[in-house]
């Protein structure tokens, strides 16, 4: 175990599987870094460029697997409404809120492109598994997205947040059914949840019923109760848990001629910590490895010993023999959910298999 303070194609290609897979029980450990780390708002080639710098650090220790927080490329909009709860008037504040979207969405990066050909090119670079979170666009609509990438350099798919909480969803759209990926790699299954969707208990049983070993939980809640959701998921799964969140002050943000920094009453002087962090690891057993970490910026490392895994599932195995399928049991649609489809590409589609 070890607390760093740090200086600092689009088709999966690993296939998606379900259980009996994952982690090699005859290795021994695996080394996992959550980067504890604020965006360059505004500026997502400068971010890029810190998360290289992050990986190369995080590799420099031994780590296999690097794990993000949420909205790292694009960034989390803390203390912006976005134009919504200023007042109500003739002359529309949401008129300014528009302009911040504008340049939130400048800010946000299109699932595949060039910031994620990048991505893949660190990951191949530095030979680690990397789980970054990102803002997605689509069109016009954005998306808090986790993107997973292998140490061949190859993107392997994304997570959509499902649910985005509170003003959260006034900006970015909804994720659906068809990104809840789990990845049989050889360090383990990998999966993601984003922040307060690992509050709800079925999406969390849909990971459990894909074997997830390595649960990575990306979030922006730094509140100390944050770390009993995150041991409460470490014991129900029988998983390691990695929570990945920022550091940030308010200097991280753009000044205040350029971002109005809302919700801590007057405006906050640049070294405020708007964000603290807690950033942390824990083990199925519930044991906090590494962190949680509320002092700056940190690579936070631990040595994950899969054999764990097995010993916490003797006890309860949620989706297994603690399970009671005949009593209770949960149905996923995992289809895509598309708001326009066109019957003459189904047509063509139905033509050819003819």
């Amino acid at each position: 175990m070890a607390l760093v303070p740090s200086g600092s194609g689009s088709a999966p290609v690993i296939a998606e599987v379900e259980m009996n897979g994952g982690a090699d029980q005859s290795a021994t450990t695996v080394r996992a870094t959550v980067v504890q780390a604020s965006t360059v708002f505004y500026d997502t080639p400068a971010t890029l460029d810190k998360a290289e710098r992050l990986i190369a650090e995080a590799v420099g220790y031994g780590s296999q697997l690097v794990v993000f927080p949420e909205a790292f490329i694009g960034g989390y909009p803390r203390g912006s409404t976005f134009g919504f709860g200023i007042s109500i008037s003739l002359t529309n504040p949401k008129d300014k809120g528009k302009g911040e979207f504008q340049k939130y969405y400048a800010a946000s990066i299109e699932v595949p492109g060039p910031e994620v050909t990048r991505l893949a090119a660190m990951a191949g670079k530095y030979k680690v598994f990397l789980v970054m979170g990102v803002i997605e666009r689509e069109g016009y609509t954005l998306y808090c997205s986790v993107l997973f990438f292998d140490p061949l350099g190859r993107y392997l798919g994304k997570h959509r947040k499902l649910m985005p909480t509170a003003l959260e969803r006034i900006i970015w759209g909804f994720g659906d059914g068809s990104t809840i990926p789990v990845y049989d790699t050889p360090l383990g299954k990998i999966g993601a949840l984003i922040c307060w969707e690992n509050k709800m208990p079925l999406l969390r049983t849909a990971l459990y019923g894909k074997g997830i070993e390595i649960y990575c939980a990306p979030t922006a809640d730094s509140r100390p109760v944050w770390q009993a959701s995150m041991t409460h998921i470490a014991l129900e799964g029988g998983c390691f848990v990695l929570s990945a969140n920022q550091f940030c002050r308010r200097k991280d943000y753009p000044p205040p001629s350029e971002y109005a920094f809302a919700g801590l009453g007057e405006e906050p002087s640049p070294d405020t910590v708007v964000c603290p962090g807690g950033s942390v690891i824990i083990s199925p057993t519930g044991e906090v490895l590494a962190g949680p970490n509320y002092d700056g910026e940190a690579l936070i490392t631990a040595d994950l010993d899969l054999g764990e895994i097995v010993r916490a599932k003797f006890d309860f195995d949620v989706v297994g023999h603690y399970a009671r399928p005949e009593v209770l049991s949960l149905v996923v649609n995992d289809k895509p959910h598309l708001p326009v489809s066109f019957t003459s590409a189904a047509e063509k589609t139905s033509v050819a298999k003819r």
